[in-house]
Parts: C-alpha cells; sequence; structure tokens
C-alpha cells in the first residue's frame, strides 16, 4: 500500500512517476526486449528474400498460393493467401507466426512488470514512494507498446519495398496483435495471484486464438469463418496485407486494446497490492511438496502442460502438412532443393517431415532455456533463501528445476512426435524418431541457459539469445544460404535429419556429454557464487 501523505503535501496524480518506471524497466529488458524484437523482425523482413528466391517467377507464386488456398492443412497452419505477390506470400507465410511470437513477448514483458514484481515485494517499496495508483500498470502497458512500435516500423521499413500500404498494413497487424495479448496479460495479472498463474492464464487465451484461427482457415479459403473472425490473430490475418488491404479491421484491434486496457484498470483500481480477484488454493506443506524435486514439479507443471498439448496440437497440423508435400512443393525446383537440404533426403514426403520435426526441436529449445531461467526467477524473487536456510543445498534445489526442465523437453518432443505421427498417418515409428533425435541439441540449449543462470545473474538473460539465435539459424538460415560454418554454431545441424538421413550416435554421445558438462560448470558456479540479496 502506498504510504500515507504529510498533512498539507500534495498528493500524487494516478500517473506519477509512471515515466521513471517505464525508463527502469526499459533498462532492465535492455538485452531481452531487443532481442525478442529483432528475432521476430529479422523472421520477416528476410520472407522477400527467401520467397522470392524460391518463387523466381509470377507463374511459380501463383501456382504456391493456388496450392495453399486448396488445402486446408496448410491453411490451418499459415492462413490463406489473399494474392501472389512476394509481398502477400511473405504475409501468409509468416504474419500469423510473427502475431503469435509478439503476442508471446508481449504477455511476457507485461507479467514480468506487474505481477512479478508484487510477488517479489519490489512493487510495495516502490508504491510507498510518490508513485500513482496507476502508474505500475501503465509502466508495464508502455514497455509492451515501446517493444511492439519499433517491431512494427522495423516490419514496415524492411518490406516497404514490396509495397508501402502492404507493408505498413502487416507491421500494424504484428504490433497490434502484440499490444492485444499485452492487454490480456494486463487483466490476468490483476485475476491471479502470481506471475506463473497470469502467464498461464494469457498463454492459453492466447493459444485458444491460435487454435479458433487454425480451425476456422481449415473449413475456408478466404478467412470468413466466424471461428477465425473469434480470434485477433483471425483479425491481423483478415487485414489483408499486400492483398487489398481492409484497413477498418484495424479498428478490432483498437477496441480489443482499449476495452481490455480499460478493464485492467479497473480491475487494478479494487485490490490492494499483492491480491488478487482469483485467489489460489492452498497447498499441502509435506507429502506431494515434500521435496525440491516435487516443489519444481509443482511450480513448472502448469506451464509444461500447456506447452505439451501445443505441441501435440502443432504436431497433428504439420503431420497432416507433410501429406501435402508433393503439392506444395510442385514443380518447383528452388522449394525441393530447400526442402531436401533441410530434411536431408530427396524424398520431399521424408525430407519434408524431417523438417517439421526440426522447427518442433527449435522450439523445444526454447522452452527448455525459458524453464531453466525459472532458477534466476526465484533466487531473485527471494523465495529461495527460506529454502536453503532448511537441510537443502543450492545444487539440489537446482537440480530439482533442472529436472523438470530438461524431462520437459523430452516430454515435448514425444508428445510432437506423437502429433505428427497421428497428422501423418504413417508410419508412427519414423515420426517419433525425427523429433526424439532433436533431444541433444535441446538438452544443449537448456545447459547453455544453465551455465549462464547459475554463472551470473546479470548473464541469465542471454539464454534467449542462445535460444532465438538457435530458431534463426534453423528456420531463417538454410533459407538465406547462411555459411554453413555459421550454420554450425547450432546443436541442431550435427544431428542425422531423420526419416531421410541414417542415424549418426557419435554426435547425439557427444551432445549430451557436453550437455551434461555445461550444467555440471553451472552448477560448480552456482556453488560458489553469493545468491541475489532479497
Amino acid at each position: 500500500m502506498s504510504a500515507t501523505a504529510a498533512p498539507g503535501a500534495r498528493r500524487p496524480g494516478p500517473l506519477t512517476g509512471a515515466g521513471t518506471l517505464l525508463r527502469h524497466a526499459l533498462r532492465r529488458d535492455r538485452i531481452v526486449l531487443p532481442v525478442w524484437v529483432l528475432v521476430i523482425a529479422v523472421m520477416v523482413v528476410s520472407g522477400p528474400g527467401s520467397l522470392g528466391a524460391l518463387y523466381g517467377t509470377a507463374a511459380e507464386r501463383a501456382s504456391f498460393a493456388e496450392s495453399v488456398t486448396a488445402n486446408g492443412s496448410l491453411r490451418a497452419m499459415y492462413g490463406p493467401a489473399f494474392g501472389d505477390s512476394v509481398g502477400a506470400l511473405t504475409a501468409m507465410r509468416l504474419g500469423v507466426f510473427a502475431a503469435l511470437f509478439a503476442g508471446i513477448m508481449s504477455l511476457m514483458l507485461v507479467v514480468r512488470h506487474t505481477r512479478d514484481e508484487e510477488e517479489s515485494g519490489r512493487q510495495e517499496l516502490v508504491s510507498a514512494l510518490v508513485v500513482g495508483r496507476r502508474a505500475p500498470l501503465t509502466a508495464a502497458l508502455s514497455t509492451a507498446a515501446v517493444a511492439n512500435g519499433a517491431l512494427t516500423l522495423l516490419v514496415v521499413a524492411g518490406l516497404w519495398g514490396e509495397g508501402p500500404a502492404g507493408a505498413l498494413a502487416l507491421g500494424l497487424a504484428i504490433g497490434g496483435s502484440g499490444m492485444v495479448f499485452a492487454t490480456v496479460a494486463a487483466v490476468a495479472a490483476q485475476l491471479t495471484e502470481s506471475g506463473r498463474l497470469a502467464r498461464g492464464l494469457a498463454v492459453g487465451v492466447l493459444g485458444a486464438a491460435f487454435v479458433l484461427r487454425a480451425a476456422g482457415d481449415a473449413g475456408t479459403a478466404d478467412g470468413s469463418s466466424v471461428l477465425t473472425w473469434l480470434s485477433p490473430l483471425g483479425w491481423a490475418e483478415n487485414l489483408r496485407s499486400f492483398g487489398g488491404e481492409r484497413w477498418w479491421v484495424l479498428l478490432l484491434l483498437l477496441a480489443a486494446v482499449l476495452v481490455q486496457t480499460g478493464a485492467a484498470y479497473a480491475l487494478a483500481e479494487r485490490r490492494d497490492i499483492g491480491m488478487s480477484f482469483l485467489p489460489g488454493r492452498p497447498g499441502p506443506a509435506a507429502g506431494r511438496l515434500g521435496g525440491t524435486g516435487a516443489l519444481a514439479w509443482r511450480l513448472h507443471r502448469g506451464n509444461l502442460l500447456g506447452w505439451g498439448a501445443g505441441f501435440l496440437l502443432s504436431g497433428v497440423a504439420l503431420g497432416g502438412v507433410v501429406s501435402s508435400a508433393d503439392d506444395l512443393v510442385g514443380t518447383n525446383e528452388r522449394t525441393r532443393d530447400l526442402i531436401e537440404r533441410m530434411g536431408g533426403t530427396t524424398a520431399i514426403g521424408e525430407a519434408f517431415l524431417g523438417t517439421m520435426a526440426g522447427l518442433l526441436g527449435l522450439i523445444a529449445g526454447v522452452y527448455v532455456a525459458a524453464a531453466v531461467l525459472r532458477l534466476h526467477g526465484e533466487e531473485v524473487s527471494g523465495r529461495v533463501e527460506p529454502l536453503l536456510a532448511a537441510p537443502v543445498g543450492r545444487v539440489r534445489w537446482a537440480a530439482g528445476h533442472l529436472a523438470v526442465a530438461f524431462g520437459g523437453g523430452a516430454l515435448l518432443l514425444l508428445l510432437g512426435g506423437l502429433g505428427l505421427a497421428l497428422g501423418h498417418g504413417r508410419d508412427p515409428g519414423q515420426a517419433l524418431a525425427a523429433a526424439l533425435v532433436q533431444l541433444p541439441a535441446v538438452w544443449v540449449i537448456g545447459g547453455l541457459a544453465t551455465l549462464l543462470t547459475c554463472a551470473s545473474p546479470r548473464l541469465a538473460v542471454l539464454s534467449w539469445a542462445v535460444a532465438g539465435g538457435a530458431v534463426l539459424l534453423g528456420w531463417i538460415g538454410p533459407a538465406l544460404k547462411v555459411p554453413r560454418a555459421v550454420l554450425n554454431l547450432s546443436p541442431y545441424e550435427h544431428l542425422a535429419k531423420l526419416p531421410g538421413e541414417e542415424l549418426r550416435w557419435t554426435p547425439v554421445l557427444l551432445l549430451t556429454l557436453l550437455a551434461l558438462a555445461l550444467v555440471a560448470a553451472g552448477l560448480t558456479a552456482l556453488r560458489r557464487r553469493d545468491l541475489v540479496p532479497s
């Protein structure tokens, strides 16, 4: 609660201190925020170059757009094509994913600077100063607005040559989607009692939006399904960037942002700091929470279950696309060559399956890095000190979180492989092997995150750069023909691309040993340094 003002003192306005809190938030996120923005922007602006190289003629682009429009599985993954220009194909292939990632970035930022601050106790200290009641939430939303504004400008600048109107529409669609889910997170932060629950609720809304859009696009070829219009991601798609822009759709995004912002402020006015409208259920002090491993599982399980459901559903959708690989490629030799290089075989169906499994592996690495970073969150929140005051060592505490993080990576790949098998409808062993062979590389990403997080709290944020760099190299690198020496920086490049290639056990064993060595080095560093004071 705010401190009582001295007699005769001027009472601070509701937004007093918001600018200072915004500058503090931007300083705290000076590494992770640019990484998020640059990864998403590079993913989008590299689209014209890679698609232009693959579909160099108008006939090839028209054939590709027609194949997507005619295939429900492809529409469910990418969305419909509203044109056959390079810009329209870029918007179709990358627009939905960019809006999805912008939503994840935004909700993480808002929860970090609202509910996480309250949970750690820092917000109560800040509120004891001359700070308005609405300032913390305003600063958090302004941080998300800065990130999405920068992302919008980069996308518009990068795609300007494809058409100013289309570039502006796509940039606003991506940035607007990010702000919609930033305000979703602002509401979730008022409703729940912890940052973990707020992130889970916001991610659940984002996942539901993606599923609604995918289901709607699978059934209609022009984005006109009611299910598509129920999803903010469907609104971004129906803005029709580079395909006869519908500028009025921006009003839907704006209305959602305004309504949800108003709701978040109204809820914030009606609760005390640290309180919530959905109080948590008290948990047991023994039994299931009798050990550090059980506690770690309790803290991670909601997040892991959400990711697991997403991997299973994504695997089903991607597996359905595998069956359409020949139709998608057609007679385009450049596309065939790219898929063969990414999939490791000239059999286009097997190559496409390997490529989709590789995509799941890249995303699993992001999960493991995020789960390892929970160590940092527990440390800076001050919740570790009471645990270590009991007969619990640092390594034992950290090992519980790492076991869930690394085991969770294996579970996600298993579920993704099962989804691929279900969607593909053929040999399930091939799909499972193609997914699980990515596990050593996923563990190396987790090992690097462990070393950075345990070596120094200031280095923990670089874990996002490691995971994001691997995604960029694996997803965009082959299309841009990045030199092999650069691609080899990613651990994924050293593994066999199943089912097209023969399994090589040596890289599997070496990468696993490397991951173990990185974890051991991280735990050693954790034992030798001081914890962050609470």
